[in-house]
């Protein structure tokens, strides 16, 4: 008996393995043999976000192997065609020359357009304010090397050409870009400094959040305290990987999430007074420039209301 496909309703795929299937087969190419409307690397993608589930359980893993019985769901989500405009967003800018532009992003600003957020995004206001972008990353997110999450505040580099796209991504991979963060977690380290190694994929259940899971892709974050701060604690980041949402999650996973993370963590009155989005900062930015070869150093000053919440953090320990 074949596999069978037994619903495309609602962009909805839902597929009941065949009982008697000869032998396990890697998922992203089980479903590119069924769904041939859809290329293997369009499914591993769709695979990463999150839309496929087997037996109602989020697929985390591209080499997830498929057995008889199994009942897959892929969810292809709905394309909106999107005019990006160019918007007069004023931009904190931290560098920029003929090649690169590196800007200080305040919280609550989303790097570029999606679902839900058409305009009003730092791609919006970078259209505005430049000439040129790269085109690597497509023409929804021209010159976007790395991204922050819409809350989260701090310094990200952006490509003006094509070569100082690749060169700068490449330094991101092979980790000689230095990216460092300060955070106030809610909590108290015992020790001083740590690594947090833990894989991390998509949430099983909750399609929005990441997730610390056996078989993720690995994820290395850096934290040494910088300051103490009774029941709070100023924690300083460095990524050695860049996993979505990384540093949310592994210091929700060790016991002390972000000060005012809605997703991770548990909002209060304490920190909602003073923040925007949580408490994470991109605060320096590091990497060797594309062209002229000089090391680039970019620190980005905190926000106002980042601020706001260390002094009263100070006076209350």
């Amino acid at each position: 008996m074949d596999s069978e496909i037994i619903s495309t309703a609602n962009n909805i795929n839902l597929i009941e393995v065949a009982a008697d299937l000869a032998k396990s087969e890697r998922i992203d190419r089980f479903l590119a043999n069924h769904l041939t409307d859809l290329s293997r690397s369009r499914i591993q993608i769709l695979i990463d976000e999150g839309y496929v589930t087997v037996n109602e359980v989020i697929c985390n893993n591209k080499k997830d192997l498929v057995k008889a019985g199994d009942r897959i769901q892929l969810i292809i989500p709905i394309a909106i065609p999107l005019d990006l405009v160019a918007q007069e967003i004023p931009l904190d800018i931290l560098y920029e020359d003929e090649h690169l532009i590196v800007i200080n992003k305040p919280a609550g600003l989303v790097v570029h357009p999606a679902a839900g957020h058409t305009d009003g995004t730092l791609v919006n206001a970078l259209l505005s304010h430049c000439t040129e972008l790269s085109g690597i990353n497509g023409t929804q997110r021209p010159g976007i090397v790395h991204r922050l999450d819409k809350d989260t505040s701090g310094a990200i580099v952006v490509a003006k050409s094509d070569r100082a796209h690749q060169d700068l991504q490449a330094q991101i991979q092979a980790k000689t870009a230095r990216r460092e963060y300060l955070g106030i977690v809610r909590g108290v380290p015992r020790s001083e400094s740590g690594i947090i190694d833990a894989a991390i994929a998509r949430h099983p259940r909750d399609r929005k959040k990441m997730a610390v899971v056996d078989d993720g892709r690995r994820a290395v974050t850096h934290w040494q305290i910088a300051e103490r701060l009774g029941h709070y604690t100023l924690l300083k980041f460095d990524l050695e990987t860049g996993r979505t949402h990384q540093i949310r999650v592994h210091a929700a996973h060790m016991g002390w999430a972000i000060a005012g993370d809605p997703l991770y963590g548990h909002p209060n009155k304490e920190t909602s007074q003073y923040l925007l989005g949580q408490a994470l900062h991109a605060w320096r930015l590091t990497f060797v420039h594309p062209v002229s070869g000089e090391l680039i150093e970019n620190v980005a000053p905190l926000p106002e209301g980042f601020e706001k919440l260390l002094v009263f953090l100070r006076r209350r320990k």
